[in-house]
């Protein structure tokens, strides 16, 4: 089978190298689905999970907050904003993180506010569900 070599890294640290079969990643435009000699491309990352898939059956799930993502045919990168494994994401935390945007767009008074909380508000909305999909994984 065929492989791509990939790198996720964050201001954090790296969270995965290695080679997978398949990646998925939250794209600005859209999710995108990365095979081997995929074409050359440049994108940026919105707030989202990235998946990837081991040869040996085993799937790596990723949050970020968004991103660069560099597509070469043998090699992935991804430079995210902010990175977590699947398995560190707090649903609760993620809830009141949405619930607490919710009400900072109500009460936003300039469009600065507006821009921030909407902002917010997207990145909570992603982690949440996040969360909520990768529960119990």
């Amino acid at each position: 089978m065929s492989e791509i070599n990939v790198n996720i890294v964050s201001a954090e640290g790296e969270l995965f190298k290695g080679s997978v079969s398949m990646l998925f990643v939250p794209a600005i435009s859209g999710e995108i689905g990365i095979a081997p000699k995929h074409a050359p491309l440049l994108t940026a990352l919105k707030p989202g999970e990235i998946r990837a898939e081991i040869a040996d059956g085993d799937d790596i799930h990723i949050y970020v907050t968004g991103g660069i993502l560099e597509i070469q045919p043998n090699q992935v990168v991804v430079l995210a904003d902010s990175a977590l494994h699947a398995k560190d994401l707090d649903a609760d935390a993620a809830k009141k993180a949405r619930d607490e945007a919710r009400k900072a767009i109500d009460g936003a008074s300039q469009d600065l506010d507006l821009a921030q909380a909407q902002s917010n508000l997207v990145e909570a909305e992603a982690r949440y569900k996040a969360a909520q999909r990768l529960k119990g994984r």
